[in-house]
C-alpha cells in the first residue's frame, strides 16, 4: 500500500511542477490561481511522502519519489510546454525509469 501511496506522492510532485510552468505563463488572478495549486500540490506531495517514509527506507522512497517527478515532469514538458523531445532526453529519462524500477525492486 505504501509503494501505491509513493506512486500517487510523485504524482502530485509532477502536478506541482505544472502549476510553477503554468504561473510562468499567466498574469493576473490565474498566476495567483496556478500559485495556489503549486501549495496544495506541494503539501499533499510532502505529506503522502511523509506517509510512505513510515515504512518504506528513506533513500530509496525518496529516489523513486524524485524519479517519478522527473520523469513525469519531463513528460508534461514535451507533452504541454512545447519542449524538446530529442533521442538523448528520451534516453536518459528511459534510463532514469529503469533505475526507479531497479531501486523498487531491491527495497524490502
Amino acid at each position: 500500500m505504501n509503494w501505491i501511496i509513493l506512486i500517487i506522492a510523485g504524482l502530485f510532485e509532477v502536478a506541482f511542477a505544472t502549476c510553477l510552468g503554468k504561473a510562468k505563463e499567466s498574469t493576473g488572478n490565474e498566476m495567483y490561481l496556478w500559485y495556489t495549486g503549486f501549495l496544495i500540490s506541494l503539501t499533499i506531495s510532502m505529506g503522502l511522502l511523509i506517509k510512505a517514509t513510515q515504512t518504506l527506507p528513506i533513500g530509496t522512497a525518496y529516489a523513486v519519489w524524485t524519479g517519478i517527478g522527473a520523469v513525469g515532469t519531463v513528460l508534461v514538458g514535451i507533452l504541454v510546454f512545447k519542449d524538446p523531445a530529442n533521442f538523448w532526453r528520451l534516453f536518459f529519462i528511459t534510463t532514469l525509469i529503469g533505475s526507479i524500477i531497479g531501486l523498487k525492486s531491491l527495497s524490502h
